[in-house]
């Protein structure tokens, strides 16, 4: 691959982890107007219909199996994004929910081993517990306790875990484009299901908080994925994993910008030890990755 294409698809990766980044500050700005569950079905019924309007035609192509385990990893998407939905409605801090949140990748091959009886790596078993004393370090903070924004988080990344297993066994066949429109609509179509049982409706929502809506559906929905499946396109799976990594790290600095927070040092050491997982669970990319911008310099 030519080395502009390669700069091409890393300065695309780097805004789709801005952009996902921002939808943080976007959902939590829209959350002072709509109920959790309610802003969570319209922003990604929304964002689903945006991208099967631009992925149309690949719909034609689709087979009533690929259809159905659309629907199926769909609608455990939606459970794990209601979870973290209330986890951000809860949550004392943005930045640190952003952390928690990313541990599903640390999770996805413990995830493997339970349910597929994989075996994970020496990596992974080297991730677990780093990832697990940094999480500890967050609980510091509230007496050795999870309070239960970060135990909504937490459970949202399990079950991330959980999808990403089933997204890469039941529907890796299907296109990246088609596969998200659908799973993004699965989501709005349930969370307004369950938030029209469950949550009082608003009868007035202010103008701003539409804005907010809109930013979090079309800029930090549709438009993110839309660049992440084109960018995956163009870079290898080593930059892909190493530079979607950076979004905690991008939500906390717009959450300190944006809500002026702050971390004491026992939260940074927490959230260092987790991004620190996460790059020793991704290790054998990190090295590739590695290998190819010494190859870029020479």
């Amino acid at each position: 691959m030519a080395p502009q294409q390669h700069l091409k698809a890393d300065f695309l990766l780097i805004i789709v982890t801005l952009l996902a980044a921002a939808g943080w500050i976007f959902s939590k700005e829209t959350l002072q107007g709509l109920p959790p569950i309610l802003f969570i079905g319209i922003r990604f019924l929304l964002a689903g219909l945006v991208l099967a309007l631009i992925g149309m035609r690949a719909f034609g192509s689709l087979s009533f199996t690929a259809v159905k385990r659309s629907l199926l990893t769909g609608s455990v998407f939606s459970i794990a994004m209601m979870f973290w939905i209330m986890g951000l409605f809860n949550a004392r801090h943005v930045g640190e929910g952003a952390f928690i949140t990313s541990m599903g990748v640390v999770l996805v091959p413990i995830m493997a081993r339970w349910i597929f009886g994989d075996r994970p790596t020496l990596n992974t078993w080297i991730a677990l517990p780093i990832a697990i004393v940094g999480l500890a370090m967050l609980s510091l903070n509230n007496g050795f306790h999870l309070d239960s924004g970060q135990w909504l988080f937490l459970i949202a990344a399990t079950i991330f875990a959980l999808h990403f297993n089933l997204n890469s066994r039941m529907v890796a066949e299907v296109p990246a484009l088609v596969l998200t429109s659908i799973q993004l609509m699965v989501v709005g179509a349930v969370s307004l299901a369950v938030s029209w049982n469950i949550e009082a409706w608003p009868a007035h929502v202010a103008n701003n908080i539409w804005g907010w809506l809109l930013a979090s559906a079309i800029i930090a929905t549709s438009l993110r994925f839309y660049l992440q499946t084109f960018a995956q396109g163009l870079a290898p799976a080593s930059h892909t994993a190493v530079i979607l990594t950076l979004e905690p790290i991008w939500t906390t600095l717009l959450a300190a910008i944006w809500f002026g927070e702050t971390m004491s040092v026992i939260q940074v050491i927490g959230c260092g030890l987790i991004f620190s997982a996460l790059l020793v669970n991704r290790w054998q990319w990190v090295k590739l990755a590695l290998k190819g911008l010494r190859s870029k310099t020479r």
